[in-house]
């Protein structure tokens, strides 16, 4: 992918702005590792996880009637698994400490997700009218 090395430094910029992040990670929906920083975890086992639980989700927010999903939040005794809606075809998905602030952890990984979205899309974009991004 030739977003890979710019998704990348996304993800090392985000990793600054939010120092109680210990993990993230780029994926397409359907669980293939675009780019990832993720320290003592195995970044396609992630992805494959991350993939699975968008389905469900996805599968939740339409039967209930709440539209396309955003955002999954998982908390566990040790931290956060945020997951963000990138574009069109990838997810965002973040590990935090238990100490995060939990806002804050949404706004970046908003921000965040949305510059992953354009970089993933206009890469599909440029490979479906056959340029060579």
């Amino acid at each position: 992918m030739a977003a890979e090395p710019e998704i990348l430094e996304e993800l090392r910029r985000l990793r600054a702005r939010v120092p109680q992040l210990t993990g993230a990670l780029a994926a397409s929906v359907d669980g293939l590792v675009l780019a990832h920083d993720t320290p003592g975890v195995e970044a396609e086992s992630l992805a494959a996880l991350t993939a699975t639980a968008l389905g469900v989700s996805v599968r939740m927010t339409d039967v209930t009637g709440q539209g396309d999903l955003r955002e999954l939040l998982v908390r566990g005794v040790h931290g956060y698994v945020a997951t963000y809606a990138a574009g069109r075809t990838a997810v965002l998905t973040l590990l935090a400490e238990d100490r995060v602030n939990v806002g804050r952890l949404h706004l970046e990984g908003r921000r965040a997700g949305a510059r992953i979205g354009e970089l993933v899309d206009a890469e599909a974009t440029a490979r479906g009218a056959g340029r060579t991004p």
